[in-house]
């Protein structure tokens, strides 16, 4: 018989509780060792939800470095769910201490940070997995397939945009923070449009503009970005973050003989091959949550979807997109 898995979770904040709420339904191949959470409220939130599965709490260390002192020859793998700053510094300490590790989106701030824990990974030998839910679906898995195939022919162009009421949600906390956030709505839930879109494209960016609104706020809540693919296409990026209570997102491939359909989490895939007729869904096979995956890919059953090279990606582009805004839409050469 395997043995569980033995994770710690360093961030024990929204998001993480949602994931612990579906890991302590996972006792045959998950076992949570430890928690690692600043803020004693949230601890105590976060120790709730084992209290009702009928499960004991694990530990709390307030100081992620004394977590990994403390609990890393404890621990198989860790879940890092904490402000943009912290990923680097807590992903590169836990792949150096022999952890592999689950890793919130975005990866990290910038292009030089993604390079270093490439580094470390590489050094290292531990697995590296990125949380984002695009690249982990199999519709944009899929999507990507059939288009570096040339299924639909030469890529002209792509268009993405995201939307949610994030301006008014995220008042007071930390992610309209710049130290900590390392930027808005786009660098947040657009992080999303952002890489899905990348991944769709398959290519490097040889150019990008974009623009920032930030609505009286720290961070922008609107953002416009535009680029030049390395192979001539061309691809538009538009987050709304001060619009009506929703998050939603929507992505188009317009390709020579078709146009895709899917969105920036995955969340549907359809074709179009003629005007006149809807897109015809494409079927996939069902999505795994990101924590099986990442048991997945550890195992060796699947190849890894989502490396730390997908967060350079992202990251060289959001390098880009952050220096023209600085600028107010100046072209920037990548």
């Amino acid at each position: 018989m395997i043995s569980p898995v033995r994770v710690g979770l360093i961030g024990v904040g929204g998001m993480a509780r949602y994931h612990i709420s579906q890991l302590v339904k996972m006792q045959s191949t998950t076992r949570i060792v430890a928690l690692c959470e600043p803020s004693e409220a949230m601890a105590l939130q976060a120790a709730k939800i084992f209290v009702d599965a009928g499960l004991p709490p694990p530990p709390n260390q307030p100081e992620w470095q004394k977590f990994i002192t403390e609990y890393g020859a404890e621990l198989d793998a860790v879940f890092i769910i904490t402000p943009h700053a912290l990923h680097h510094d807590q992903a590169r300490a836990c792949l150096e201490a022999g952890i592999d590790v689950l890793l919130e989106k975005p990866m990290v701030m910038t292009a030089a940070e993604a390079r270093s824990l490439i580094e470390t990974r590489d050094r290292t030998g531990r697995l590296l997995v990125v949380a984002f839910q695009g690249s982990l679906s199999p519709q944009v898995r899929f999507a990507s397939r059939l288009l570096r195939a040339n299924e639909f022919g030469r890529i002209l162009s792509i268009s993405g945009i995201v939307w949610q009421n994030w301006g008014p949600n995220t008042v007071n906390t930390w992610r309209q923070q710049p130290a900590l956030s390392g930027g808005g709505f786009l660098f947040d839930t657009g992080a999303h449009l952002l890489n899905t879109v990348a991944d769709l494209a398959g290519e490097d960016f040889s150019e990008v503009a974009a623009w920032f609104v930030h609505n009286g706020r720290p961070v922008e809540t609107l953002a416009v970005a535009m680029g030049r693919l390395a192979s001539g296409g061309l691809v538009t990026f538009h987050g709304c973050g001060e619009t009506i209570p929703s998050c939603a997102s929507e992505i188009r491939v317009f390709c020579e003989r078709a146009i895709l359909h899917t969105g920036v989490w995955g969340e549907t895939l359809a074709v179009q091959y003629d005007g006149e007729k809807p897109p015809a869904p494409i079927p996939v096979p069902p999505s795994m949550g990101v924590w099986d995956q990442f048991l997945a890919v550890r195992s060796g059953s699947i190849v890894n979807p989502s490396p730390p090279e997908v967060g350079l990606r992202m990251a060289k582009l959001w390098d880009a997109i952050r220096a023209s805004a600085a600028n107010n839409g100046t072209p920037v050469q990548c």
